[in-house]
């Protein structure tokens, strides 16, 4: 009798439907794990394409990257309108009009996804200064949104749960640090969580991130840094971590937001008729950068930033930090598909080997650490996300408290040079799509 009755809960259809509901989305999360795997993989092909091109003639960047610039834009006006910038905006835009009742094909999907990877790959070619993390958050809740199709009761998720777990897959598949993607789906892209999102949010990530790790091997980000020792010294560093860290991520977290808060400004108004031929003069602007610099701000910087986190590069040019800066910031302008994350840790580790000598420090790798954090965490304005990342990049767990200390002293001083980056970026996609009967004042209330 047990084993009859076992049998006939199995068979039981409310059963078989949470049966097949787990298979579909571990299914769609799998893809979306292939999906942020085989764009890593990419993004360094069309990274070390780039750098051997700049090799062999150090003066093709300035027809090659105004060239791949206009091109990529043009692609992202004309044939996948939705995939610019970073896509992490997108995705918060898109769980909060989901919610609403209101179409969000124009910001995940499946053609997002497609145009997302292959045009950020094009753009990659170019040298500009961008990262496939925060287009892999768009990736991977497109093809997770995508599940809501063959779901056996379509009451049972919201389509808004499906957005959340895939971006936050998104973000532990590309860096390989699952807590942070659970962190960053509450504090970036949700909110909140309740019970029965936190379910699926797991067990998508999971998913996505086995099938990652499979593919590229379960490694850290920046390798595995090295410390000598964390003693009291170490509240100075984060100290000055914290406030200059603070105090350049706020200014650059403001001049992304430049063009959406001063469209009058008639720079702005002539981008908006002239996107491509502006997207050129943004590439020709990187690759005179990058002539002056001598490459250090071409492409996304994960190549500057690895040996430094790792111990096998003591200095940096003192213009380093600044030209990746700025890179990134005329990569933005331009229009392309591309995240700001490893950017960011860029600007943030390039920065900290600066302070550390100038300092009389000569160990970098904690300063390096430190303003990694503290500069992401600044530009976001979500320091746990941040802290989380690094320490799990990293296997940085001995430097937990220091990370967390110096994010959200950085978070403190960014927040008085604005609203929140990707918040305030996410209501732009909301205000453009004029057809939808979408109203800003309401999605500022759902925000």
């Amino acid at each position: 009798m047990p084993l009859f009755l076992h049998l006939k809960r199995s068979l039981n259809p409310w059963r078989r439907a949470r049966w097949r509901l787990r298979l579909v989305l571990w299914g769609f999360a799998a893809l979306s794990g292939l999906a942020v795997a085989g764009f890593a993989k990419g993004a360094d092909l069309a990274l070390a394409f780039f750098f051997a091109l700049d090799r062999h003639w150090f003066w093709l960047p300035l027809i090659w990257t105004p060239f791949i610039g206009m091109v990529s834009v043009a692609l992202t006006q004309k044939v996948f309108p939705g995939i610019q910038g970073s896509g992490i905006p997108q995705v918060i835009a898109a769980t909060r009009l989901v919610a609403q009742g209101k179409p969000v094909h124009h910001l995940v999907s499946l053609r997002i996804a497609v145009g997302k990877v292959l045009v950020g790959l094009l753009a990659l070619t170019g040298g500009f200064s961008a990262g496939r993390e925060g287009p892999s958050v768009q990736v991977s809740a497109s093809l997770v949104f995508l599940a809501r199709r063959y779901l056996p009761r379509s009451r049972v998720l919201r389509p808004s749960d499906l957005i959340l777990a895939g971006g936050a897959a998104g973000v532990a598949a590309a860096f390989n640090t699952p807590l942070a993607g659970v962190v960053f789906a509450i504090e970036e892209l949700g909110r909140r969580l309740e019970t029965r999102t936190s379910g699926v949010l797991l067990g998508v990530i999971i998913v996505s991130g086995l099938t990652s790790i499979a593919l590229l091997g379960n490694y850290n980000y920046f390798g595995r840094i090295t410390l000598h020792g964390l003693d009291y010294h170490i509240m100075g560093p984060v100290l000055v971590s914290g406030v200059v860290c603070g105090l350049l991520g706020g200014l650059f977290s403001r001049l992304l937001l430049w063009p959406q808060q001063g469209q009058a400004w008639g720079l702005w108004r002539w981008r908006q008729e002239n996107p491509i031929v502006f997207a050129g003069i943004c590439g020709v602007l990187i690759a005179v950068l990058g002539l002056l610099t001598h490459g250090l701000s071409f492409g996304s910087g994960y190549t500057l930033a690895l040996p430094l986190v790792n111990g096998g590069v003591q200095s940096v040019p003192w213009y380093a930090s600044p030209a990746r800066f700025l890179a990134t910031v005329i990569s933005y302008y331009s229009g392309i598909p591309g995240g700001i994350f490893a950017p960011a840790l860029a600007v943030g580790s390039t920065l900290g080997a600066t302070l550390a000598p100038a300092l009389g420090s000569h160990d970098l790798i904690p300063w390096v650490t430190l303003c990694m954090a503290g500069f992401l965490a600044a530009v976001t304005q979500a320091p746990i996300t941040a802290a989380l990342i690094v320490i799990e990049m990293v296997d940085g767990h001995r430097m937990a408290l220091p990370l967390l200390a110096v994010t959200f002293l950085a978070r403190a001083i960014s927040a008085y040079f604005g609203p929140e980056l990707y918040q305030q970026l996410a209501l732009r996609f909301a205000e453009d799509r004029r057809d939808s009967g979408i109203r800003p004042a309401d999605f500022r209330k759902e925000a």
